[in-house]
């Protein structure tokens, strides 16, 4: 009985047609997948037509062998007033006078750091000793700039400066480069820095003016 029942449910089970799902299929969570694309973002670039671009920054009077750029700042008329007005570029200033406007600022401006951070700051000595070490220091940069001059100014050679400008002009060279103009230059320093010092201490200990930094 056994052999004979075998062949007809293997029978069935062949001629047995395939089902197919016809249901929706849904997802882990039990809702139904869709099939609808959504809709995405399209990104379009326009390409806009070259506008004329204006170079703020540009070499010097167009050369770019001359080293130096022309931009809005050092270009401007106000800066260049103002550093055409340092004792540096006033040509037409001897160089022992320039040596003593630069030394006059930094002799006067050298008192109240060392008087204000000085190792005597918290005595009654405080202002003389600030005062010698600011003298101190502008014989230091004295030497220091006289030193300078012979490494670099030989003596009865020209002037090193250029004779001509950036658009071609003419002028005379400068005296400062020179062994002589530096030696004016320093020594005008010197006499400038001490008058700074002593000036800046009469006007804080002896007038007795009411700075922040006595």
């Amino acid at each position: 009985m056994a052999t004979a029942s075998a062949p007809s449910m293997a029978s069935q089970l062949i001629t047995t047609p395939k089902t197919r799902f016809l249901g929706t299929p849904r997802g882990i969570s039990g809702f139904a997948l869709s099939n609808k694309r959504r809709p995405c973002l399209t990104v379009k670039a326009t390409i806009l037509p070259e506008k004329p671009t204006y170079q703020v920054i540009q070499p010097l009077n167009g050369d770019p062998f001359i080293g130096g750029l022309e931009t809005p700042i050092t270009s401007s008329p106000l800066i260049a007033w103002y550093l055409s007005n340092l004792p540096a570029y006033r040509t037409a200033v001897s160089p022992l006078l320039r040596g003593i406007e630069v030394g006059l600022a930094h002799g006067y401006l050298l008192v109240g750091p060392f008087v204000i951070t000085g190792p005597l700051r918290n005595t009654p000595y405080h202002g003389q000793a600030g005062s010698l070490a600011a003298a101190g220091l502008v014989v230091i940069l004295t030497l220091c700039l006289s030193m300078y001059g012979v490494a670099s100014f030989p003596e009865g050679e020209p002037s090193t400066a250029p004779s001509l400008t950036l658009t071609g002009r003419k002028k005379e060279a400068d005296k400062l480069q020179t062994a002589e103009g530096w030696s004016q230059f320093s020594g005008g320093f010197f006499f400038g820095g001490i008058s700074g010092v002593l000036w800046a201490y009469f006007l804080l200990y002896v007038l007795d003016l009411p700075y922040f930094v006595k």
